[in-house]
Formats: structure tokens, sequence, C-alpha cells
């Protein structure tokens, strides 16, 4: 059965939508533990799913486009940009972390944006396993949990971030190195 080409790109853009969205249900209670933050934590979640239903289709159905492909990782960072910088305002997260990863993602997605008319840059494993990594993390701090488990939900928690920032910054810098190596064999191969 055929699919639509634009379907893909279509649930990409929607998950674009949805992380303002997220935010402000995040926010909107101050983040108290009550149904608008299992509300916001679920629909981070379906959300945040898509990014594998998307490229599950695309690839499938051998509709993989360069927008997608541009704009899959831009979906991914918008959605989890917006949880780190929500549970930092709510004081659950630190600053510095959010910081951190928000200065690898949008530094790298401006390079991305930058190379795009010399070539589009495909997400790498190391970063599909970030974004797999955050996905969880962020689920877990969104999620109160704590408020059915207890508190040692909260260790379990720590230690999903941590597990998630230090793949966020691995991933950064292997994105860099190949990017660094990709650019010299071009060079090499130009003269």
């Amino acid at each position: 059965m055929a699919i639509p080409r634009q379907l893909p790109n279509a649930i990409t853009v929607v998950r674009i939508l949805c992380a303002p969205v997220f935010l402000w249900m995040l926010l909107a209670d101050a983040g108290a533990d009550g149904g608008l933050r299992w509300a916001a934590a679920a629909l981070f979640i379906v959300a945040i799913a898509t990014d594998g239903i998307d490229g599950y289709l695309a690839r499938r159905h051998d509709i993989v486009t360069d927008l997608g492909k541009l704009l899959d990782p831009i979906a991914d960072k918008a959605l989890t940009g917006c949880a780190f910088v929500g549970l930092s305002l709510l004081g659950e997260l630190d600053w510095w972390v959010t910081i951190l990863v928000l200065v690898r993602e949008v530094g790298i997605t401006v390079h991305r944006l930058i190379v795009a008319s010399d070539h589009v840059v495909a997400a790498a494993w190391m970063g599909k396993l970030k974004t797999v990594a955050q996905a969880v993390a962020l689920s877990l701090a969104l999620l109160p949990l704590w408020t059915v488990l207890g508190e040692w939900v909260h260790v379990v928690n720590v230690v999903a971030m941590v597990i998630a920032v230090v793949l966020t910054v691995a991933s950064g810098i292997d994105y860099v190195v190949a990017e660094v190596r990709g650019s010299r064999a071009a060079r090499r191969g130009e003269r």
C-alpha cells in the first residue's frame, strides 16, 4: 500500500508544532503534579515517538527527502529543547545542563542549515542514540512518577539524565570530528 509522499514530513511538522503546546501545558500550572503535568508528559512522549514513525515510513516506502533529513533533527531539538527549558524553569533541572545541551543542539542545527545548500547532513548513529537517551530521560523527568512510586524515582531520573547529557556531548564531538574529516577529504579530492 502506497502512502502519500508528504506524510513523513507532515508528521515531522506536527512534532514541531507540538513543542510550544507541550511547553505551555508543562508550565501552565507551574509544573504541579496534577492532570496537566501528566497530559504534558503524555504529549511529549507521543510527539517524540513520532520520530521513529516518520523515519520508518520514509525508509520503508523509499520516500526519504532532503527536507525530511533537515526537518527531522530540528523537530527533535524543538521538542527536547522545550522540555529541557521547561524543567529548568520549574527548578527541576539545573540550568547548566540545559545550557550545555542547547549549545550543542543549536550549534549543530545552525551548522546543518549553513551547509544545507552544499550537502544535507543526516543524523549519525550516535546522534540517534543521543536522541533516544534524551527522550527517555526527559520522559522520566516529566512524568510525576514520584507521586505514585515514591521518591526513589528521582535517582532513576538523575541516572537517565546523566547518560543523556554524556551522550549529548559525545555525539556533538563525534559530529564535529566527522565534519572536519569530511571537509578535509573534500579538499583533498579537489586538488
